[in-house]
């Protein structure tokens, strides 16, 4: 059956000229294997050695790999864990037995262990190599902010009560089912029915529906506290639960103060005091300009000649733009060991101050976009800041690039650091992608 033989063949070797994102990285990783080195304290943590079972667990090489592969290709958990048994380059470049593949869950666990400090070491480990291959030189460098939402809904105050309300009724469902005879008073109903009439009434009457709605969130919090002080709990889950009803009673006075200052007080409340989400707790209100409020976090980056992100920043808070130009300047030549020749920004970050900065570090051409007042642009000729300029709107398609080609504009995954991981992810696969097609054109 020579014929099988032959036609097996070609179904079962991989074409990597179909990918070569995936070529080059697995020859990044076959040449450089202190870059797996970089993940694994926080691939192995919590690991117990044994002698005895199946020897089943990735290694940290592989989780990396699946890391990489999930972020290059867009990719879901349970897509992931399809990709690895009906794609052959998916199991050559993960590295998998393909009678033994990997669940969604394993992968899931591990990826989220790695920690956004080492995942920075890891982006500029590739822009290292990429340096050293004469795919980038650092001779000039461009710097824009961008926002990455988080996964909430649109915040008010009347969403956010009834956040609470059913976040409180959907754990104390969960704890009735571990704890026999466990009664309170279910409040969710009338919380629903002000919920909808406070989102359809508009003038004074809103202020006497938040008092009613304020009413049916303090009778939760009574319920809350009643059914917490029946503890101990006998079962481990119930236990677990009780925490959680806990953290979540904080929560809730919290979001009473907050509401009823705003609702019922009519007093202003400061941003830093404000909770936008009972479920993504970090979220942060940004407003940049005269542009739409966003909900998320700002990211500063910085790009060079080649597009390539050289330096990738997720920020808390809304700090200016002028307060970011510093702390990128020095975190590039403290990475990479050279000061860029040119500089170019927005007109957000100009300042006197970062100009003196950047210019002390021995920077020659310094441009901000717009200036105003006595602010003047450091170059050496007119027509080098006028080129330079052009150059920095290129910064704007490097950000689309990442937020529209690795899904970005808004971050699904849960939690502050998750979230910085995120982030880090896609612009590592961009760069990734970046890199690849200097090699492709050089082939």
């Amino acid at each position: 059956m020579r014929l099988f033989e032959d036609f097996k063949i070609k179904f079962e070797k991989p074409d990597w000229a179909r990918d070569p994102e995936l070529g080059l990285i697995d020859t990044i990783l076959e040449q450089h294997p202190h870059l797996v080195a970089l993940l694994q304290e926080d691939i192995t943590r919590g690991q117990k050695t044994s002698i005895f079972g199946r020897k089943d667990t990735p290694s940290v090489e592989q989780i990396m790999r699946a890391a990489i592969y999930k972020e290059l290709k867009g990719l879901e958990y349970r897509e992931l864990e399809c990709h690895q048994i009906d794609s052959g380059i998916c199991a050559m470049f993960l590295k998998i037995d393909d009678l033994r593949p990997f669940s969604f869950q394993l992968y899931q666990k591990y990826i989220s262990q790695i920690s956004p400090d080492n995942l920075q070491k890891l982006l500029v480990g590739l822009n290292k190599i990429a340096i050293d291959e004469g795919i980038e030189d650092l001779e000039k460098i461009r710097q824009d902010s961008t926002v990455v939402e988080t996964n909430i809904h649109y915040p008010t105050n009347n969403s956010i009560l009834w956040d609470c309300i059913k976040e409180a009724y959907r754990l104390l469902g969960h704890l009735r089912e571990e704890v026999n005879g466990l009664s309170y008073l279910d409040y969710s109903k009338q919380g629903k029915k002000t919920y909808f009439k406070i989102n359809n009434t508009k003038g004074d009457g809103r202020k006497d529906l938040f008092y009613k709605q304020l009413g049916l969130f303090i009778k939760t919090i009574n319920q809350v506290s009643n059914v917490i002080k029946k503890k101990p709990f006998s079962s481990i889950e119930a236990m677990a639960l009780a925490m959680e009803l806990e953290k979540h009673l904080e929560l809730m006075a919290l979001v009473h103060d907050m509401v009823y200052l705003k609702e019922i007080k009519g007093q202003k409340v400061a941003n830093e005091a404000k909770i936008f989400s009972i479920y993504e707790r970090h979220t942060d209100i940004i407003v940049k300009g005269g542009r739409e409020v966003q909900f998320g976090h700002k990211v500063d980056l910085c790009s060079g000649k080649s597009n390539l992100v050289l330096h990738c920043q997720i920020l808390r808070g809304n700090p200016s733009d002028s307060n970011l130009f510093v702390p990128a300047v020095d975190a590039i030549i403290e990475n990479y060991g050279k000061v860029p020749r040119d500089y170019a920004t927005d007109g957000g970050y100009a300042s006197l101050a970062n100009q003196g900065h950047g210019k002390g570090k021995g920077i020659t051409n310094i441009v901000f976009n717009k200036i105003v007042g006595s602010l003047r642009n450091i170059a050496t000729s007119k027509n080098m800041e006028t080129r330079l300029k052009k150059w920095r709107s290129g910064m704007e398609a490097v950000i689309s690039n990442i937020k529209r080609g690795f899904n970005l504009r808004r971050c699904t995954w849960k939690g502050w650091e998750h979230f910085e991981a995120k982030v880090l992810w896609s612009v590592i696969a961009y760069n990734i992608r970046v890199m690849a097609a200097h090699v492709v054109m050089l082939v």
